[in-house]
């Protein structure tokens, strides 16, 4: 597991292990702020770098190691 805290997570680059749609980098173009005053943010939108394609996801998912590495190898 990686180590990430969501208030860094704005634009910070990702590669995918096994590529997605044939993408392979993608950038964190929005973080999606919790819908109650305080809460924890859960939401990202990642862009993909050549298509610009956006797909929302929780920001967890980026510490599973086996599914992709922090900036772009």
């Amino acid at each position: 597991m990686i180590s990430i805290q969501p208030k860094k997570l704005l634009l910070s680059k990702w590669t995918a292990i096994a590529p997605l749609s044939k993408e392979k980098h993608f950038l964190v173009t929005k973080v999606v702020p919790p819908e109650l005053e305080g809460g924890r943010v859960e939401w990202i939108d990642l862009e993909a770098v050549q298509s610009k394609a956006t797909r929302r996801m929780l920001w967890k998912e980026l510490r599973d190691s086996t599914q992709s590495v922090r900036g772009w190898v």
